[in-house]
């Protein structure tokens, strides 16, 4: 299996650098992240919020590192991921991948599902998924 390769999948958004203030829902296998969007660097008004949907999700969490842990490298992807603060698929051999022991999970694992990764102000989000949308929310 090649490397662990990070594919940046937030193009013309991402959420707040300051209070993303991210809610968790979940719908059987579906999974909802909404927060609020970043107006400073992208189209968005201020408390306008957007929602990442994962379909056929198997398992996530929402971790406690913040960006500060990120800079001094106490992240199991800190060395290894392009920066801070975006939303990432992890494509390749992923040996840290289960490592931490905090992951929720929602289905049997199918083996087939992939990685996401998003980095928030004071917290990372993953999630193991088939697929993934994103929508503002109007």
């Amino acid at each position: 299996m090649p490397d662990l390769v990070f594919l940046k999948l937030n193009v013309g958004w991402n959420a707040h650098p300051n209070v993303p203030a991210p809610k968790v829902t979940l719908d059987g296998t579906v999974l909802g992240l909404q927060f609020l969007l970043n107006p400073y660097a992208y189209r968005a008004a201020q408390g306008e919020t957007g929602t990442l949907t994962f379909m056929g999700c198997e398992a996530w969490r929402l971790g406690n590192v913040n960006d500060e842990g990120w800079y001094l490298g106490q992240c199991r992807y800190g060395k290894a991921a392009p920066g801070w603060g975006e939303f990432y698929e992890l494509v390749g051999n992923d040996e840290a991948r289960y490592l931490p022991e905090d992951w929720t999970s929602v289905s049997v694992a199918s083996g087939g599902s992939r990685h996401f990764l998003f980095y928030l102000r004071d917290e990372t989000f993953e999630c193991l998924a088939a697929d993934w949308a994103f929508k503002r929310d109007l």
